[in-house]
């Protein structure tokens, strides 16, 4: 999506394409970081919509899953400070999954 058809459908944006200072806080926020034209995409896909972000990027299967294939039965510490779970979660996560090879 180009910047040219994202003013076309949004004749609002026309004059902030220049001057970053007129963009709301979290627009210039957001164009400090990634520029202009990635935030000029976000606003025409989510402009007037309650966005929030979950705290973890991956979700809980995909990092479930990743353990399980890194864990080695000696790093259960190491997998802890990676994924940012307690020793606990790994060895919780760890067990589930063995408990479900053997209900198959």
């Amino acid at each position: 999506m180009s910047v040219d058809n994202i003013l076309s459908d949004n004749q609002e944006v026309v004059p902030l394409t220049t001057d970053l200072e007129g963009l709301n806080e979290v627009y210039r926020d957001i164009a400090d970081e990634i520029g202009l034209e990635n935030t000029l995409i976000i606003f025409k896909l989510f402009h007037g919509t309650q966005i929030s972000f979950p705290n973890r990027l991956f979700s809980k299967e995909y990092t479930h899953q990743a353990i399980l294939n890194e864990y080695n039965g000696k790093n259960v510490s190491q997998l802890a400070q990676k994924y940012n779970y307690s020793e606990r979660s790994i060895w919780r996560i760890i067990k589930n999954k063995s408990i479900r090879r053997t209900d198959k």
